[in-house]
């Protein structure tokens, strides 16, 4: 008879808490992952194509755009978390497998059907943004937003939240929104409320809100450690946007002296930038762009232009190896790695796979049934919009 085990026994270490149990079957060849640290890298790619080609239609890869070209190779779709999210639901297979990090899983499973399984290669592929917005600090920011009374605010959090975000957010009558369409989102927040609470990036938040006229001085920045976010209740009053004191790490790196730099040295140049770096990287940059869409200018480019591109460094390097016929490079002069989505490696795709194949299933991502019904309502509210 089988029994049931901790799935924190049987995948690689995670800080993440352990929400599924699994049936435990036999051991063997394969089903340890640290025996595939051994595997030889010139055997892996083989392998990998091996196992994928067992599993037929009952398993589907996506692959995040930051994810490392010797894993993103193998998905059958690539894009942002958005996209692949939405090819998940729509897709027939059984298995679905997310090479991409925590919160991107999560909405996958979140967007799929009951049939479906959502698995994440490594746990510990998280998201240092998503983490900066933890439910409890959120509950205790909206408490106090309540305290001062009148405030009428909507919530809105970007798709880079966790999902306990996301169902808090649609609970509350707001909406998820991703990079492309936060503007849109945020309309309809006003649509519904006179004051927007932006989780869990302030830089998406800003630069998204003075696009759309609104002034600096009618946004206010939410600290999770300070009571009312570090704000007075007559500033709170007179703000627009609270926006939630959070970043990426990637994005974050990005300074305005790399545009000044870049400008200097390489004449003609065209900077563009994701909407998750600094207010002041975006007001010098020639165009802002979600990763979709940084790629779609880049390629309709006329060849022989020089884009310099303030995002993640794997992205970057793809679209210059795919575009030889201009120049791309990366605006940071240092390399900027999502270290998260790197986690996952060929060993874990590998690792995974194997698993399936023996009829195992490991690192399932399973949204609880609450969270997931009032996540998939935030998200929703975002479809109809676009």
């Amino acid at each position: 008879m089988k029994t049931l085990v901790d799935i924190t026994k049987t995948a690689p270490p995670s800080d993440q808490p352990a929400t599924i149990r699994v049936p435990e079957i036999e051991k063997g060849v394969g089903c340890d992952f640290d025996s595939y640290l051994l595997v030889p890298d010139n055997t892996l790619d083989d392998r990998i194509a091996a196992a994928k080609s067992r599993l037929g239609k009952n398993v589907v890869i996506l692959g995040h755009h930051y994810q490392r070209d010797e894993v993103v190779k193998f998905a059958d779709f690539r894009g942002d978390s958005l996209k692949l999210s939405q090819q998940a639901a729509a897709t027939d297979a059984k298995y679905i497998v997310f090479c991409g990090v925590h919160f991107m899983a999560e909405s996958a499973d979140i967007l799929s059907r009951p049939s479906q399984v959502t698995i994440l290669p490594d746990l510990n592929a998280g998201c240092s943004m998503a983490d900066m917005a933890d439910i409890g600090q959120v509950e205790t920011c909206w408490e106090e937003l309540e305290s001062v009374g009148g405030l009428k605010v909507i919530p809105v959090t970007y798709m880079n939240s966790t999902a306990a975000i996301k169902g808090f957010t649609g609970e509350r009558g707001g909406a998820v929104c991703t990079s492309s369409n936060a503007a849109a989102v945020i309309r309809f927040a006003f649509e519904h409320g006179e004051r927007v609470l932006f989780l869990p990036d302030e830089h998406l938040g800003r630069n998204t809100a003075f696009r759309m006229g609104i002034p600096l001085e009618q946004m206010v920045v939410w600290d999770p450690f300070r009571e009312l976010g570090g704000n007075s209740p007559e500033q709170l009053r007179n703000a627009k946007m609270i926006l939630w004191k959070g970043y990426c790490s990637v994005h974050q790196r990005f300074l305005p002296e790399h545009v000044d730099r870049v400008r200097r040295e390489i004449p003609g140049v065209k900077v563009i930038v994701h909407p998750e770096c600094r207010f002041e990287v975006v007001q010098k940059a020639d165009s802002i762009g979600s990763t979709e869409q940084i790629a779609k200018i880049i390629r309709a480019a006329e060849p022989g232009s020089k884009w310099v591109v303030g995002t993640e460094i794997h992205l970057v390097n793809r679209l210059s190896k795919e575009l030889p016929d201009r120049t791309v490079q990366s605006l940071d002069p240092n390399v900027c790695v999502c270290t998260t989505m790197f986690r996952i490696s060929p060993q874990h795709l590998l690792w995974t796979l194997d698993n399936l194949c023996e009829g195992r299933v490991v690192n399932q991502i399973a949204v609880d049934e609450k969270t997931k019904q009032w996540a998939r309502v935030a998200l929703e509210r975002m479809l109809s919009l676009v």
